[in-house]
């Protein structure tokens, strides 16, 4: 009988070429985050155990907050402003991140007062809050607002980060890679197009552009056949699930939406970008707990700032490499809001115009035009 002896085992590949790479290690990290599985954040000597306020668990929170753990909640100063608790700093730095230490017999009851305004206000004992501005709480506040969860995180200090990520099968990450990540330029891939006849023109096409983040991707619309020799005319349009689709009348955005495709029909053509960054950035489920904060007599602006969020967590730099891929050096761009000019503009787009798209105008949106207008800078006559 012929024995077939193994072959002397050898690594089929370099593990330096499938090792993953900086930024897939940080989305690794903000995938657990939105899981609600902990991770460890390192920073030279320090590193902590975090987890995000909205997904924290009885036994996950009992767990990390008992046996003199030292756990502390971290949220960012526009919540803690909310919450009327002085914070003893107040310079505007928009990442700017408060800390309160938990007290001993508090429960999640107690902190999620604290994170979600949906709950009741803060129970006894008074929070103490304290500037938290090491790169691990920036980091922690940055994962969690990456996730699309409230910008809220209980961390627990660690003495030996590596050894309890291993017994603990935790992803551990370094501070300075996710807040470098986090705040590059997103590549834009093109993956597919087709052509796609519309009812504002049957002259049309989609491409899709998947980000190098792993996130959200991202589209292109060709509305009839624009010529990319002269300045093509452009709107970078945010997804607004309420208005683009359900014709929500609190907002001006599915009269945009409609607006901007007709006009580019009846001229030339023209090139829309839809970009899934609904709610300013902050996705569905916060953008309905501002909602609801609007229905309290917030703005729009404070509802967002209420939550803990910036007022707009946008990044238009997506629409500038989509443009930049799709070969548009020049765009009359169809627009209220002159922080796009700005930004595609220092991204090395050329603005040779820019188009007003003032439509959708309504009883229930007055206010918030208004609030566009006097906070955001939006140019509405």
């Amino acid at each position: 009988m012929n024995i077939i002896k193994p072959a002397p085992s050898r690594p089929l590949v370099s593990s330096s070429a499938i090792a993953p790479r900086r930024i897939e290690r940080v989305m690794r990290a903000r995938g657990d985050v939105r899981l609600g599985v902990p991770i460890i954040i390192a920073d030279n000597d320090m590193s902590v155990l975090m987890i995000a306020a909205e997904t924290l668990t009885l036994d996950r929170f009992a767990a990390l907050a008992g046996n003199d753990q030292q756990a502390h909640l971290l949220m960012t100063r526009h919540r803690a402003e909310a919450l009327d608790v002085g914070t003893g700093r107040h310079d505007g730095a928009s990442h700017e991140v408060v800390s309160v230490f938990l007290p001993q017999g508090v429960g999640l009851d107690w902190v999620m007062s604290l994170a979600d305004p949906a709950f009741a206000r803060p129970l006894r004992p008074t929070p103490v809050f304290t500037p938290a501005s090491s790169a691990i709480h920036q980091a922690a506040i940055a994962l969690a607002k990456s996730a699309q969860l409230l910008p809220a995180a209980l961390v627990v200090p660690l003495s030996d980060a590596q050894r309890f990520a291993a017994a603990n099968a935790l992803c551990i990450i370094g501070a300075d890679d996710v807040l470098a990540e986090l705040s590059a330029a997103r590549c834009q891939t093109p993956v597919s197009s087709a052509i796609l006849p519309t009812a504002a023109h049957e002259a049309g096409r989609v491409h899709v552009f998947r980000p190098n983040d792993g996130g959200v991707e991202h589209y292109a619309i060709e509305v009839g056949t624009p010529d990319l020799s002269k300045p093509v005319l452009t709107r970078l349009h945010s997804a607004c699930f309420t208005g683009d689709v359900l014709g929500s009348l609190k907002c001006d955005c599915g009269a945009q939406l409609s607006a901007a495709c007709a006009t580019m029909a009846a001229s030339e053509g023209g090139v829309l970008l839809y970009l899934n960054q609904e709610g300013r950035g902050i996705g569905m489920a916060n953008k309905m707990r501002a909602y609801a904060l609007q229905d309290q007599g917030f703005d729009t602006v404070e509802a967002n700032n209420h939550l803990g969020f910036d007022d707009d967590e946008r990044d238009f730099r997506n629409g500038a490499a989509i443009l930049k891929q799709l070969g548009v050096p020049k765009v009359r761009l169809l627009t209220n809001n002159p922080a796009k000019l700005a930004i595609l503009q220092a991204q090395g787009i050329l603005v040779t115009e820019r188009v007003p798209l003032q439509v959708g105008k309504t009883v229930q949106n007055t206010a918030y035009l208004a609030t566009k207008a006097e906070k955001s800078g939006h140019l509405l006559s």
